[in-house]
């Protein structure tokens, strides 16, 4: 048995064994659990004992039981797989709180039930209010067509609308919303932006990428981002995720702080704000992985390009299915050379730099850009992460571990975008997507999470995307890409310990060995055992993070 003692003060020590009459007692023992910890040294155990938020032993469930106090509570597991909390390195944490209590159009099947499903939610809510979010997708709608402000106006002509495609990267406004941000026809196209017009150039309602900034929708609240946060941090716990990647955090780190101190905050959160906004960091002296360890700040997220879906990912080559554009540099990416010198000097002031990047063009430019900052600012622990990482040529698979830049990517993207890349860029350009066995395969460091709310913040999802890469139309029965599928074992380590690593928190988290804090999750079947297509529909019945159960079903 493997223990670990903690003591009030701090100081902790390492035993091969714990008397039972010690005056230490757990405060919480798992037992009768088949327990795979990520941990190589010793990957697995029947039980887990927890002294305040650490781990303390882990072992056979007779040798814990005999850490039991008389105010321990003994969780008994029946066998069921237990696990490292699962560590999402890519969320939109605070839009995702808000995406839980707007309407849901992701799996709206055409235009006129997108428009059906905001004008029942509009019936709902006041005169005015802004409808946000949505996730539609045009994909899945018969042929494909992009939506227009005329399809929702009539459904919705007392509350503007602007709501997001699923990947985020392009947005649907109604005429409502339109006039109220003064946007005409006369309106030019910003630096990385789209505004879609029409054949007699007359603004569509679609805006992409920077454009999206054109439609000015009225900030939140603190009460309104408190509430979403809320309803966020008790969804990750339902779902066994006890440690995010907030990309989008900007200021609502205090928002989280707030949260923190009055114990609500059931999720680890490691926040990145916009490279834009570094020089607030840089004043401050902050370096990457500032704070404790529940909340902290050190990383910088900035955009090279768009999406798939949008058109807008920067590829070498046209489009298949539009040959008149290779795609967008975001606006972060202009002047030509501004992303070098932001990413130098964040890089010398010891700040983590992640970057957005899913054409082919754009990983190779942001793989240049990381590699010339490394031999100008000279070696460090840096931990440079591509963002999505999703179509990559061969000749730059390698790269990611020869330059150390960690692939930070989303296994859920590639069923549903699989459904119609083909299409898109075409088989080809295709066999480079999502992948995840020639990075592993090549040394490369993966850590896995969502882009919730881009897709669900569900982990199970995400594994038995990356597993079995079957697409979500069920065209793809034995994988899309199949070459590029993963194992179990590899999926659920990029989600824990790959995503650790990724924040500079391997020490810590990631893995169930003792003296590492106390996230768990236990699900109610061992993936690692079932079919793989069964993985999906697996769910978390427990999950205690930082010492304490935040979710018990």
């Amino acid at each position: 048995m493997k223990t670990f003692i903690g003591f009030f003060a701090g100081i902790f020590l390492m035993t091969d064994s714990i008397n039972a009459a010690s005056p230490l007692a757990a405060d919480l023992i798992i037992v009768n659990a088949t327990v795979r910890t990520m941990d190589y040294a010793s990957p697995k155990a029947e039980a887990v004992a927890i002294y305040g938020n650490r781990i303390v032993a882990m072992g056979t469930s007779k040798e814990l039981r005999a850490l039991a106090g008389r105010k321990t509570r003994i969780i008994d597991a029946k066998g069921r797989l237990v696990l490292p909390g699962f560590n999402d390195s890519h969320v939109h944490f605070l839009m995702g709180g808000f995406s839980l209590a707007s309407v849901d159009l992701r799996d709206a099947k055409s235009p006129e039930e997108m428009a059906q499903r905001l004008g029942n939610y509009a019936k709902k809510i006041s005169k005015g209010q802004w409808i946000l979010g949505g996730d539609w997708d045009h994909e899945k709608w018969p042929g494909a067509p992009l939506p227009t402000r005329q399809m929702i106006d009539a459904a919705t002509p007392d509350n503007p609308v602007f709501i997001n495609r699923t990947d985020g990267h392009m947005a649907l406004a109604n005429s409502l919303a339109i006039q109220l941000s003064r946007v005409t026809n006369e309106t030019k196209d910003p630096d990385g932006g789209l505004i879609v017009r029409d054949a007699k150039g007359e603004t569509t309602g679609v805006f992409k990428d920077s454009a999206e900034d054109l439609i000015k929708v009225p900030p939140h609240s603190f009460e309104e981002n408190l509430h979403a946060a809320r309803a966020a941090t008790e969804h990750a716990g339902k779902l066994g995720v006890t440690s995010v990647t907030d990309m989008s955090a900007g200021d609502d780190v205090g928002l989280y702080q707030f949260m923190m101190e009055r114990g609500e905050l059931k999720t680890r959160i490691y926040a990145a704000r916009s490279i834009v906004g570094s020089q607030v960091l840089l004043d401050a002296g902050v370096r990457a992985a500032f704070g404790n360890d529940l909340v902290r700040i050190g990383a910088l997220k900035a955009f090279a390009d768009g999406s798939l879906g949008s058109t807008t990912a920067k590829f070498f080559e046209p489009y298949s299915d539009a040959p008149d554009t290779r795609g967008l540099w975001f606006d972060q990416m202009q002047p030509d050379g501004i992303m070098l010198k932001r990413v130098l000097a964040c890089d010398k002031a010891g700040l983590q730099v992640m970057i957005h990047a899913i054409g082919d063009e754009a990983n190779a430019k942001i793989l240049d850009i990381f590699r010339e900052t490394a031999e100008k600012n000279g070696p460090r622990d840096r931990r440079f992460k591509i963002e999505h990482a999703q179509h990559l040529r061969p000749m730059d698979i390698a790269r990611f571990s020869s330059q150390h830049v960690i692939a930070s990517m989303q296994p859920y993207h590639a069923i549903d975008d699989g459904r119609w890349c083909d299409k898109r860029i075409g088989k080809e350009r295709s066999q480079g997507t999502y992948a995840f066995r020639s990075l592993l395969d090549a040394g490369a460091t993966l850590a896995f999470g969502t882009d919730w709310t881009v897709a669900p913040l569900d982990p199970m999802l995400s594994i038995y995307a990356a597993v079995t890469r079957r697409t979500l139309d069920d065209k793809n029965p034995n994988g899309w890409v199949p070459e590029q599928k993963i194992t179990v074992e590899e999926a659920v380590r990029a989600y824990t310990v790959g995503s650790a690593y990724a924040e500079f928190a391997e020490k810590i988290k990631g893995s169930l060995t003792p003296g590492k804090l106390a996230d768990i999750v236990m699900l109610d079947q061992n993936i690692f055992e079932i079919d793989p297509v069964q993985i999906q529909n697996a769910h978390a019945v427990l999950t205690i993070m930082d010492g304490r159960i935040v979710y018990e079903k």
